[in-house]
């Protein structure tokens, strides 16, 4: 997975972490699970505010 597959990314984090509300969750730890991901390869610098919101976005629409 890379930092632009953000759908696949949200359905392994709610695999990962199903106890979690993705409302709650910091921005510093959505980026180090989705670096801790078993599938996820890529630099992890390569993310940004932007991508972490879309990510989030899809966790909540994913968790609901």
């Amino acid at each position: 997975m890379k930092w632009t597959d953000s759908q696949e990314i949200a359905f392994a984090l709610v695999d990962a972490h199903p106890d979690v509300d993705p409302r709650t969750i910091r921005f510093t730890d959505l980026h180090r699970w989705v670096t801790e991901l078993p599938d996820f390869d890529d630099v992890p610098d390569r993310s940004n505010e932007k991508i972490l919101e879309a990510i989030q976005m899809l966790w909540i629409e994913e968790s609901d």
